[in-house]
């Protein structure tokens, strides 16, 4: 499932519609291809768990799935009280209308979980992208939750995680990251944020631009993923952007 970007200028501001930003589906180059390889007993189990969350679609009928959105907005905004899970406040926080669930087809449940651990494990770093803290900032600026749901859906694809197992080196070696790190695209995800947004800053991208960061953040991750001496995300270099 494809994102678009669909660049509408309303009133001198960006129209960012509920699909999500950008398409990031590009295909692996050959040179990341290998032939299949054989997973370990490890390796399965917890390759299976993680495309079990990543099947569950976010529905706001269930009461978790409501509590952990409930989790989130308290986490982002701890001063202030929310007044229902449909609220034009959910706007301030980057999701497109007053109802996130709108957002979340490209993501699924588990672009809620990221969410979540982003925020618990590294408020700091959360909290600066969420509120633009950071850097000399655009105009027109990607909204927060929406760019969210997009890293998660980018992650699922450069990994390959639908397939019964992954076809690249890249995802044969997040399968080891995983193997002893059940959190493993939890911590990716927050390291992928944190680099786009660095990214964005240092092409100093507007919206329009979103798509072409989005890319150089995935070709970046595959480079530092496929360092030979990387035995942990903890090694990335850019897991150092990271802040407690």
């Amino acid at each position: 499932m494809c994102v678009d970007l669909l660049s509408e200028v309303v009133a001198g501001s960006a129209a960012w519609l509920g699909r999500g930003l950008s398409c990031v589906c590009a295909q692996g180059r050959d040179s990341d291809a290998r032939p299949s390889f054989d997973l370990t007993p490890a390796q399965e189990d917890c390759l299976e768990r993680l495309q079990n969350r990543i099947d569950v679609a976010y529905d706001s009928s269930i009461p978790h799935h409501q509590e952990a959105l409930k989790d989130l907005w308290k986490l982002a905004f701890p001063e202030k009280e929310l007044h229902g899970v449909v609220s034009n406040q959910w706007k301030e926080m980057g999701w497109q209308g007053k109802d996130p669930s709108t957002d979340f087809r490209g993501g699924g449940f588990i672009s809620l979980e990221n969410l979540l651990y982003f925020a618990r494990k590294f408020p700091k770093s959360f909290q600066d992208l969420l509120r633009k803290q950071v850097g000399d900032r655009s105009v027109w600026e990607y909204p927060f939750a929406v760019a969210g749901i997009n890293i998660t859906f980018m992650l699922i694809q450069m990994l390959d995680l639908e397939a019964v197992k992954p076809r690249s080196i890249v995802g044969e070696t997040f399968l080891r990251f995983l193997s002893v790190n059940e959190s493993a695209f939890d911590l990716l995800y927050c390291i992928a944020f944190k680099l786009m947004d660095q990214q964005w800053l240092s092409m100093r991208a507007s919206y329009m631009e979103f798509n072409t960061v989005m890319k150089s953040t995935r070709r970046q991750l595959e480079r530092e993923i496929m360092v030979e001496d990387i035995t942990r995300l903890e090694d990335l270099p850019s897991y150092s952007l990271l802040s407690q």
